[in-house]
């Protein structure tokens, strides 16, 4: 494994960490906490330290597998991040929580779905320029870092807003790490977040790394994707056309016996703005998988 700086928090993170949004049960697979469990020990195994996570991944339910590990574990082992912003309310439903009151609720719930008495990266998630401009939520949660419930802030970007804003207004809110779409299929943040991230010493988690599992090479033009599975919910000619996009960059960029999948996590960490990706993942070999690709030659040690 190899490990970068996030920013200016001072964290060395895992250049490969791990995405849970489908332990909320909203990837097509209801886990148990034997399964959550093999898959955290394995990535712990493999070097992973970094695991991203928010309230919403079902009512908790993600933030719950996680606490249910870390409490039989040692927990300054890991660096957790979390959200805030979008309470749970069924497949693909979010309530908008964003007062400053409806936040701390939301903080203390995750401390003790977490179980842990400390978030290492407590990020606002996926909202608006409007919500993001609240001076009441930000004071909230300097008090918050003060009290010593949260280490860092960040700002995970919603794929329906530029950043620019939220990206450059970081620092003003203390916040040290940026989120956002990243992958071979979507380099919209290459124009104006990821420069704005190196000027401002942002770190950078790249989400959706395997563009929601299409760069993965294992899906054709025509795959069809089950009930409870968010891709079912994606436009099938926008489907179409991504996948078709995959079997080009498969024939004409990955390397001859390299797996896709790993070329592609290592093609996000080769941008000198990214300090980790954050792929999910189903299984222990999937993993594994992921934790590969940080040995190829594609990804350097940066200090950022």
């Amino acid at each position: 494994m190899k490990y970068r700086k996030l920013g200016s928090t001072g964290m060395n993170v895992s250049v490969i960490g791990l995405g849970t949004w489908q332990f909320g049960g909203e990837w097509g697979k209801d886990f148990t906490q034997a399964e959550v469990d093999a898959m955290l020990d394995k990535a712990g195994e493999l070097g992973i330290n970094l695991i991203d996570t928010a309230e919403c991944y079902g009512d908790h339910l993600s933030e719950k597998f996680i606490g249910g590990y870390l409490a039989r574990r040692k927990r300054e082992d890991w660096i957790v991040a979390t959200k805030f912003g979008h309470h749970f309310q069924g497949h693909l439903q979010r309530e908008q929580l964003w007062r400053a009151e409806d936040v701390l609720k939301q903080l203390d719930d995750s401390l003790r779905a977490l179980q842990t008495e400390y978030i290492d990266l407590y990020q606002f998630h996926s909202g608006t320029d409007e919500q993001f401009d609240n001076d009441k939520l930000w004071s909230m949660l300097d008090r918050q870092k003060q009290a010593g419930k949260i280490r860092h802030l960040g700002v995970s970007i919603s794929a329906s807003v530029s950043g620019v804003h939220q990206t450059s207004a970081a620092a003003d809110v203390q916040a040290e790490a940026i989120q956002v779409v990243y992958n071979r299929l979507d380099r919209q943040p290459e124009e104006e977040i990821l420069p704005l991230c190196i000027e401002h010493k942002l770190g950078v988690l790249a989400r959706v790394p395997l563009a929601s599992g299409y760069l993965s090479g294992k899906y054709k033009p025509d795959a069809v994707f089950g009930q409870g599975d968010v891709r079912a919910n994606h436009k099938e000619d926008v489907r179409q056309k991504q996948l078709r996009a995959v079997a080009e960059i498969a024939a004409n960029e990955v390397p001859s016996g390299l797996d896709m999948a790993q070329w592609a996590l290592a093609w996000c960490l080769q941008h000198p703005a990214v300090t980790s990706v954050i792929p999910g993942c189903k299984n222990v070999e999937q993993v594994i998988s992921n934790a590969s690709a940080a040995d190829l030659d594609m990804v350097k040690d940066i200090t950022q």
